[in-house]
């Protein structure tokens, strides 16, 4: 509730309040929820090489609130904001002083460095809770990425709703302070649950293990690999067992890096590593090229909270005679058609699938990624044809040059197929991706597993900034610039087609990259049993009771 309170409104408060032009307040957005995203990989590296998540979760909500609150002072002191201005042309308004703007982005990028802590720490915690050791617990734990999307995504029907209406019809003060005292109590109610969870400890930094496993086998390169990986330095089952940690054996891909177990008198861990390290290392290189396809779908959804929601600043929002619709609260649509998606999915979906596939998950955690790479290509699509549908009304109308700012013979609704795609798109890409990584990631390096899908979020928004300003720079200077202030006279569907154009190829890389992607081997045989019992089912005659030894 509190980020995207934040971020779905974010771009009318920088431009009705700060008087920011289109291009430097989108901008402005990705920027900061870039950042927001970017940071939990230094948050989960905090947890599992020091403090542990529990106590980092705790550290980081602490840095949120504080974030918060200065926000809300930010937007409530009129001292702290430029006087009113109701130009269209926000170049001829008086620009926010430098105080204002280091105290209001001051505050923002507070919260980015909090929710850096919390973001890739609370998902991670509420799945250690489930025993990986146990069948039924296993499960659940298939299904908890779903519900916990869910979750989350209440809190942002409640804030692209009600928050967003309060913002732009009440008042920002109000708009802020409420998930400030939404935050405090969300800590409050985690404080409650503390002796209730199952606490996992830190086991030292992964970046540290990641690097000496690969210093060691570029000092051994010359040396031969054994044919029996059993040759290969590992520690006994004991010594695990005392960490409460699991032994990995060794496995053929990536080869090069096995070279850094082998035995040469040295001690020293920049020249010797176990094959354990050895494979949680190659797990977590595995899902690099799988994080960089996730890029562009990332990118595409940082245009719910910049350039679409410009566009609904341009339509018809009345609803009767008294009551205009918040632009933002578009994004409520998103959510909604995400938490039916997610409904239907887990409910539906998965069993049908799991007749068909026999597999636990129904299909495969790539394999609906994959499907939310193809709802993105088809998103900008739809987005492009509505858009020229847009332009068209404003020529047939003679507001192409018209900078007044009155709104288009064109209901706001017209927008909504884009919108409801989104949250269908988000029920396969986002939940798959935040699964995928948590799950392929190793035992003890799981909050930095989970920060991958952090950070797909945050370099798609910074990729999102990067290409609205070099596209806006190049149309410009040809003279039939792409996106400008007026976005009568611009052509967001060319942009819009543009990035159809790269999802696409993006989609076809992405192919290629699971065809020979390696899933890691599962820590106990749970999903064995539970692929077993749907196996059984099949082969049993209708009506007869499943037993399962």
């Amino acid at each position: 509730m509190a980020y995207y309170g934040i971020s779905t409104n974010l771009i009318i408060f920088l431009t009705k309040k700060l008087h920011q032009g289109t291009v430097a307040s989108a901008n402005n957005v990705t920027n900061w929820s870039g950042t927001v995203w970017i940071m939990p990989i230094l948050g989960a590296y905090i947890a599992d090489a020091h403090l542990g998540r529990y106590r980092t979760f705790l550290i980081a909500s602490a840095i949120c609130l504080t974030g918060m609150g200065l926000l809300t002072l930010a937007v409530s002191l009129p001292s702290l904001k430029p006087p009113p201005c109701l130009d269209v042309n926000k170049g001829n308004c008086k620009p926010a002083s430098t105080l204002q703007l280091a105290v209001f982005f001051g505050a923002l990028y507070m919260l980015a460095l909090g929710t850096g802590g919390t973001k890739p720490n609370i998902s991670t915690i509420g799945a250690d809770q489930f025993d990986e050791f146990h069948p039924k617990e296993k499960a659940q734990k298939l299904s908890f990425f779903n519900w916990w999307m869910f979750s989350i995504f209440f809190g942002t029907l409640f804030a692209t709703t009600i928050l967003v209406y309060i913002q732009d019809n009440v008042g920002w003060s109000l708009g802020y302070g409420l998930p400030t005292i939404g935050l405090a109590i969300s800590i409050l109610i985690f404080v409650a649950g503390t002796p209730f969870y199952r606490h996992k400890l830190p086991t030292g930094s992964p970046f540290t293990k990641m690097a000496s496993v690969i210093v060691a086998a570029v000092r051994n390169w010359r040396l031969p690999l054994p044919n029996d990986p059993k040759e290969l330095h590992e520690l006994g089952f004991e010594e695990y067992a005392k960490q409460g940690a699991f032994r990995i054996d060794s496995t053929p891909s990536l080869r090069f890096l096995n070279k850094a177990a082998i035995r040469r008198g040295s001690s020293d861990s920049w020249k010797l590593c176990t094959v354990t390290q050895v494979e949680e290392t190659k797990q977590m290189l595995r899902m690099i090229p799988v994080l960089i396809c996730t890029f562009m779908p990332s990118t595409m959804l940082a245009q719910t909270h910049t350039l679409f929601i410009k566009q609904g600043t341009t339509l018809d929002r009345s609803i009767g005679s008294h009551f205009q619709i918040p632009p933002a609260s578009l994004a409520a649509f998103v959510t909604i058609s995400m938490l039916l998606s997610v409904v239907i999915y887990d409910r539906l979906f998965v069993k049908i699938m799991q007749r068909i596939t026999k597999n636990p998950r129904g299909i495969t955690l790539l394999q609906r990624m994959g499907i939310g790479m193809i709802l993105h290509v088809l998103i900008m699509i739809i987005a492009s044809r509505v858009e020229r549908h847009r332009l068209d009304v404003a020529r047939q109308n003679g507001q192409v040059g018209n900078a007044s700012g009155q709104a288009l013979p064109l209901t706001i609704f017209t927008l909504l197929p884009q919108f409801m795609l989104v949250g269908v798109a988000d029920a396969f890409t986002e939940v798959a991706k935040i699964e995928f990584f948590y799950d392929q990631a190793p035992e003890s390096m799981k909050s930095l597993g989970t920060s991958y899908s952090m950070t797909s979020i945050g370099i798609g928004n910074f990729l999102s900034s990067f290409l609205l300003s070099t596209v806006s720079s190049i149309t410009h200077k040809r003279g039939n610039g792409w996106i400008m202030n007026n976005l009568n006279a611009s052509h967001l569907d060319y942009y819009y087609a543009f990035l159809a154009v790269l999802s696409a190829i993006n989609f076809f890389l992405f192919l290629l990259i699971s065809k020979f992607y390696v899933y890691k081997a599962e820590v106990s045989g749970s999903i064995k049993v539970l692929a077993d019992e749907l196996k059984d089912k099949k082969l049993k005659p209708f009506g007869e009771k499943h037993t399962h030894t």
